[in-house]
């Protein structure tokens, strides 16, 4: 029994390993200036080092590839904005913001291919749409909680108020990272954040 246990372990590893590898080289591929959508499954086994057919054990087509790569762009962008909930006023906001604009600017090859593929892939589009909404559904508990204690306007709408930010605020970041110069990335964050703060978080009440 002990030795099953050992192979299972193993090829568990091994899997993981090879998944890894695919992933770690379409993202290279994608650093290097390539298009995912020019990317042949070919050529993305071969430059992880694996075989076609293990390529397909792990990813029946691109699109999951492609959700792989955008599990773990959310998942870094939502940490990072998680840290800063709204008691750490608007300095927090700001740098929460700012953090947030340099961790795309370093994966803006990623963030690239996901609004390529998404601009024509609805399989693709839903499920990144799905993982914005984990932003929005956490911007509208803060808003919700701060209305609630009375630091914003009572009139504001909560759910409509986190959707337009969060939309709105992505299309303005995904602008700078992909066509802005990095020099301004620092002015944009301050103002995505003040405009988040002063237009929701901190509305003058009516």
């Amino acid at each position: 029994m002990p030795s099953v246990t050992r192979r299972s372990s193993g090829g568990a590893t091994r899997r993981a390993a090879a998944e890894a590898k695919i992933l770690a080289a379409t993202e290279a591929l994608l650093a290097g200036g390539a298009g995912f959508t020019e990317l042949g499954i070919q050529r993305l086994a071969a430059a992880a080092g694996v075989a076609r057919s293990t390529f397909y054990l792990h990813f029946p087509d691109k699109t999951a590839l492609l959700l792989r790569l955008i599990d773990g762009l959310a998942d870094g962008a939502f940490d990072l904005i998680s840290a800063a909930p709204p008691v750490e006023g608007l300095p927090g906001m700001v740098e929460a913001m700012v953090r947030d604009l340099a961790y795309y600017r370093e994966r803006r090859h990623l963030l690239a291919a996901v609004l390529e593929v998404t601009a024509y892939d609805a399989v693709a589009r839903e499920y990144w749409e799905g993982q914005l909404q984990r932003f929005v559904d956490q911007a509208e508990l803060w808003l919700r909680a701060e209305q609630g204690a009375g630091r914003t306007a009572p009139s504001l709408d909560p759910p409509t108020a986190a959707r337009v930010f969060v939309w709105g605020g992505f299309q303005v970041l995904a602008r700078q990272v992909l066509t802005g110069p990095a020099a301004h990335d620092d002015m944009v964050a301050r103002e995505i954040a003040e405009l988040e703060w002063y237009g929701a978080f901190r509305r003058p009440g009516q």
